[in-house]
């Protein structure tokens, strides 16, 4: 019985470290949109003028990606390690899968915009006439709205789908995340906000878990 207990706890842990992992991650990746979307034009073939005033905020946001990207991998790896044996191997390999594409999306656009920031750094007023600037800012705008948020719609999906599987998410939020993904997946490019709508559903979804698994942990030790 108190190898049993044992091991009960030890599994209760997983879903608790996922979570708390989640969180950390939608906090600082919504922390990171917003300052970025508040401080650079939605247009992605406006001039530039923004570097003279906003790039502080940017810089900011920046610095927080790879912390966020690292809570992210953390989550993906608990959460696979949770499922264990009872895991759908096509869901989970494509629920694997997106995570990383979207990680190395986040990361290569945020590559790209650190980049535009030095060389404002650096060459100033050239940079602008090079043609430097408006190669960076499109690329990085591309990769993150469109490609980035496909994936993570794809993320969203494969997620829920193991979710009513194996019922570690209650049926109303999968619907939600559902409807969500349908919405990064066709919509992701042409509405400025749209990107936040993912870190928002794994809040939602992590906060969630992090509860449930207390409320066991109570029971347990009830």
């Amino acid at each position: 019985m108190q190898q049993e207990g044992t091991l009960t706890r030890a599994s209760l842990r997983a879903p608790r470290a996922g979570a708390i992992a989640g969180i950390i991650f939608s906090i600082l990746l919504i922390a990171s949109i917003v300052l970025i979307r508040t401080a650079v034009p939605a247009n992605p073939d406006e001039a530039g003028m923004w570097l003279s005033g906003g790039w502080k905020g940017v810089q900011i946001a920046l610095n927080l990606l790879p912390f966020a990207g690292v809570a992210f991998l953390w989550f993906i790896g608990v959460m696979r390690d949770r499922m264990g044996e009872l895991e759908d191997r096509f869901f989970a390999t494509v629920f694997l899968g997106s995570g990383i594409l979207f990680l190395a999306m986040l990361f290569a656009s945020s590559a790209v915009a650190s980049t535009v920031l030095i060389l404002h750094g650096t060459i100033r007023g050239r940079l602008i006439d090079s043609g430097l600037y408006a190669f960076g800012r499109t690329l990085a705008y591309l990769i993150m709205n469109v490609y980035a948020m496909k994936m993570a719609g794809v993320f969203m999906i494969s997620s829920c789908t193991i979710g009513l599987r194996i019922s570690i998410l209650p049926k109303w939020m999968s619907y939600i995340g559902y409807a969500l993904a349908v919405v990064l997946l066709l919509t992701s490019s042409h509405f400025h906000w749209s990107p936040l709508l993912f870190p928002l559903w794994a809040l939602m979804v992590s906060s969630y878990v992090l509860f449930a698994n207390l409320r066991s942990r109570e029971e347990i030790g009830g």
